[in-house]
């Protein structure tokens, strides 16, 4: 199914606005539409965990910004928020299940440690890859 990858963004902003207003977190956009091919869906929940975990790790005050860069045949997803830099030694196991940076979160509750491991799984279905960088 060919869809606008843009206006899932924004489905998932519309989500998350509360959420980012009580924590004075401003959710930004940039980028065009963008037609891609595959689950709407998929790409929403995969955007949904996505933009869940940077919430929960961008201080008050600061903001989130989602950009869509369209290349030749394919395009990048870019989520970018400030926060505690995540060590080298994580970054490669950052989207294993279960995995946690911090594991004093899962006493807490605080989510359900599968949530990055579901974007890779969508996003490798769709013949896509993850990456993320920390500094």
């Amino acid at each position: 199914v060919m869809f606008d990858l843009r206006a899932e963004v924004m489905k998932v902003f519309e989500f998350f606005e509360a959420w980012a207003e009580e924590r004075n977190i401003t959710l930004k956009f940039n980028g065009m539409p963008c037609l891609v091919e595959g689950d709407p869906q998929m790409f929403r929940r995969a955007i949904n965990n996505l933009l869940s975990n940077a919430l929960r790790y961008t201080p008050e005050g600061q903001a989130i910004t989602v950009s869509i860069r369209e290349q030749e045949s394919f395009f990048d997803l870019v989520i970018e928020n400030p926060g505690k830099p995540i060590p080298e030694e994580h970054l490669s196991r950052l989207f294993d299940r279960f995995y946690r940076v911090d594991p004093s979160r899962q006493r807490k509750g605080e989510g359900s440690g599968i949530g990055l491991a579901i974007v890779k799984s969508i996003v490798e279905a769709h013949h896509g890859r993850v990456q993320v960088e920390s500094d």
